[in-house]
């Protein structure tokens, strides 16, 4: 039996089946200036579907590329679930990036659309784009709420077969530019197993997943995990205070809470026995290791501990702990359903308890289909063994005599920061385009607060002090998206090389967790 449909559109068969059999709540909005909005199932089929519509009158169709660079409001959703309908592939993006790292996306995906806010539209300032459409008054951009106003509420969702592309994520790697994660419709059928094995949500819980609008994350926990089983999710648009949060929280009864561990450790800060939590049955985490020094103190505020999960983008949650599975220290969780996660080494298995490459059993319907244009580097994600063919996550672990995977880090030199994932050649490049820097490398290094942060090593070509390292992160913020700056930018003389002459990242990432451990 197959573990999905042969064909599968998420707004047709999820969204408008939910809305003309079991309308409910769907969405709750509210931001920072107070204001609120809530959407039925019903709202949101029959808004997307009049989007979808005006959108297949300017030409838009499936398999065009399409970007979503929206913040947390609701057109965010309406938008992805009309490009869902229209077969259309969204690219969704957070607003933090800037004009170049949008032009990348646009020119590598050739996008053929474009949704952003006003306030946004100068990012895409001299690049190709047939269809721009705008959140907000625009010169030359059509009006988001105009499309929505003329389409048709017929619009009837095409056919999409479960291995056609449906959403397009760009993730940075160790290497080069940000790589395109590319998903079948097959995916977002699957991703409801999140929803059950690892989120618990059912239909009358409020999910607040507090993921960014262009993370893979925000996929499975804000729109297709919690709307699969017609659960209602809260999304809020304002900055982070933790206080805020509790506030928040208590006032609108939430259910499910998912945050990655750096905010988990600042709401837990707070006075948490003041506010009013009784209806918080669940706490879930994923895109960054959890301590369990956290999962200690959030089981003693609130009852409950929390609910890990793993995964990356290319294969989302693959390993988490179900409701009725107790917390082990240090461990990810098990394998959740129907993924078969093993160590292996070579693609041989490996004896439990040894440390070896984190891989899935493929196929895998959850597993992407590929990186966007790049054949050579999807191939390289696999191993084949004796056992089959397996995908090679990318990340280091064990896995004890029960199952419980241990994680022990990444196998390359990406950067998790706060959840956010950051390649360092992209900030090294950056950095060697400023006049002042001869040579440099960035790493992770430990922070209490955002689990890693950007250290840049600095060979400078002439007096170097404090006013340059202000002036290098300066450059960095302003050439791509902030969350990227080096938090620390440290002059050395040289860098740490191999006799080939390739620079000794792990060199300098050991020296800095020895510093910590100080």
């Amino acid at each position: 039996m197959s573990l999905y449909p042969p064909t599968f559109n998420f707004g047709g068969d999820v969204i408008d089946h939910i809305a003309r059999t079991a309308d409910g709540p769907a969405l709750i909005w509210a931001n920072a200036a107070g204001e609120e909005r809530r959407f039925a199932y019903s709202d949101i089929a029959r808004l997307s579907a009049k989007l979808a519509s005006s959108l297949a009158r300017q030409g838009v169709a499936k398999g065009d590329r399409v970007i979503v660079m929206l913040p947390r409001i609701p057109e965010w959703q309406i938008a992805m679930v009309a490009c869902f309908k229209l077969g259309a592939i969204p690219i969704p993006c957070i607003e933090m990036l800037t004009g170049k790292d949008i032009a990348y996306r646009v020119v590598c995906a050739e996008a053929k659309v474009a949704i952003a806010r006003a306030e946004q539209i100068d990012k895409f300032t001299g690049l190709e784009v047939a269809v721009r459409v705008s959140v907000g008054e625009a010169v030359d951009w059509l009006s988001f709420d105009a499309l929505v106003d003329a389409g048709d509420i017929g619009f009837e969702p095409v056919r999409m077969a479960a291995e056609d592309p449906a959403i397009l994520y760009f993730t940075s790697g160790s290497t080069g530019q940000p790589k395109g994660v590319l998903h079948a419709a097959r995916a977002t059928y699957v991703w409801r197993q999140s929803a059950t094995d690892w989120l618990d949500l059912r239909r009358d819980d409020l999910i607040w997943a507090t993921a960014d609008t262009g993370w893979s994350m925000a996929g499975t926990a804000i729109l297709v995990g919690p709307w699969s089983v017609g659960a209602c999710a809260f999304f809020y648009d304002g900055p982070f205070d933790a206080a805020e949060r509790l506030r928040q929280l208590s006032r609108y009864g939430v259910s499910i809470y998912c945050a990655p561990a750096t905010e988990l450790l600042r709401v837990v800060d707070n006075d948490m026995a003041a506010h009013d939590l009784s209806r918080l049955r669940r706490t879930t985490s994923a895109g960054e290791s959890l301590s369990p020094v956290i999962v200690e103190r959030w089981r003693h505020a609130t009852g409950h501990a929390i609910a890990e999960g793993y995964g990356q983008t290319e294969t989302l949650i693959s390993i988490c702990y179900p409701p009725d599975q107790p917390y082990r220290r240090g461990s990810a969780g098990r394998p959740m359903a129907y993924n078969d996660v093993r160590i292996i080494a070579g693609g041989r298995e490996l004896p439990r308890g040894e440390i070896g490459d984190i891989a899935i059993r493929a196929p895998n319907p959850q597993i992407m289909l590929g990186y966007w244009k790049d054949a050579e580097r999807t191939a390289d994600c696999y191993a084949e063994g004796p056992d089959g063919r397996w995908f090679v996550t990318g990340d280091r672990g064990s896995q004890d005599e029960d199952g419980f995977i241990y994680h022990q880090g990444r196998t390359d030199d990406v950067i998790n920061s706060s959840g956010y994932r950051i390649g360092p050649s992209e900030i090294e490049d950056v950095l060697l385009a400023h006049p002042a820097v001869a040579e440099v490398a960035v790493v992770g290094g430990p922070d209490e607060q955002r689990g890693e942060i950007v250290v840049a090593f600095v060979v400078a070509r002439g007096e170097a002090g404090p006013s340059l390292a202000s002036d290098l992160q300066a450059f960095v913020r302003g050439a791509t998206a902030p969350y990227k700056y080096p938090r620390s930018v440290r002059f050395v003389g040289e860098l740490p090389k191999t006799l080939t002459g390739k620079i000794q990242r792990n060199v300098l990432r050991e020296l800095l967790v020895r510093e910590s451990e100080c």
